[in-house]
């Protein structure tokens, strides 16, 4: 029962998540298990369209873990609601998915001298650290400094959508990209 109430989260129907919600609590499912799958559930589908729902979600874990059941129903219903009626993109699970195959693929690839630390002379000797950029101490907070390895310089994994908030972050993106482009990155 627990895809029925996450395929009625993502399909935005506040009403049947709660009635999958309700089914599962009333047959003594762990209210634990349930919360652990909703605080999923808001990165999974709603993601950064509306990072308030990792926060309800949390809180609801944690009452249900203070509280217990039967009160705790009414907090993991708040989540429920809240998620099901939230903007939805999976555009950052997709970003790390991709992520993850290049670093399964390209797990050879050195970091790249300029942000590495430079704990000891001989790592400043061999260059670690040479070139890097403290962001705060630019007026844009900003450096056009290569932070992938080489082979993976130009790669992009995070897509926004126009879901929710991610439409600020999408603008935002495209700001930073255009910025660095003009400073040599």
């Amino acid at each position: 029962m627990i895809s029925a109430l996450h395929k009625s989260m993502r399909n935005s129907d506040p009403d049947a998540a709660v009635y999958w919600l309700s089914r599962m609590l009333e047959a003594g499912e762990d209210p634990l298990y349930i919360a652990r799958r909703v605080v999923r559930f808001a990165s999974e589908d709603v993601g950064i369209a509306d990072s308030r729902g990792l926060e309800i979600a949390v809180a609801a874990y944690q009452a249900c873990h203070f509280i217990g059941m039967p009160e705790c129903s009414v907090n993991l219903t708040h989540a429920v609601i809240y998620l099901s009626m939230a903007p939805k993109s999976n555009a950052m699970e997709l970003a790390y998915n991709e992520a993850k195959a290049d670093a399964l693929q390209h797990l050879n690839e050195p970091v790249p001298l300029q942000i590495r630390n430079a704990p000891t002379r001989l790592m400043g000797e061999l260059g670690y650290g040479k070139g890097y950029q403290y962001a705060h101490d630019t007026q844009e907070k900003m450096a056009a400094m290569q932070c992938l390895p080489d082979g993976l310089k130009d790669r992009s994994y995070y897509h926004p959508t126009e879901q929710g908030l991610e439409a600020r972050y999408k603008e935002r993106l495209r700001q930073i990209k255009e910025w660095k482009k003009a400073h040599g990155q």
